[in-house]
């Protein structure tokens, strides 16, 4: 995408926010779909809830991190991918 998370992410954002197959809105705290946050950029990385399986994957092939988001009660597992090329299918999937 490009050098800047920032950028990236509200670049991210906007092609969420425009596509009509996704329930997508944006707020401070980050991304929701049908009111429950799936996705925020903190510092530099993008935290994404995953189902289990597909987190176990990322993590396993060093795609991603396991991390915890106080942020919400998860359905899956909340990673962490610093990589930005990564963040589009991620944020599609979560």
């Amino acid at each position: 995408m490009n050098d800047s998370p920032e950028l990236a992410f509200d670049l991210l954002t906007t092609e969420l926010l425009q596509d009509p197959d996704h329930d997508v809105s944006a707020t401070a705290t980050g991304l929701h779909t049908h009111g429950k946050l799936f996705a925020y950029l903190d510092r530099g990385q993008l935290f994404v809830d995953l189902p289990t399986t597909r987190a176990a994957d990322l993590i396993d092939r060093g795609v991603a991190t396991a991390t915890s988001a106080a942020r919400t009660q998860p359905t899956g597992v909340w990673v962490r991918v610093a990589e930005v090329e990564d963040w589009p299918e991620l944020a599609a999937e979560a």
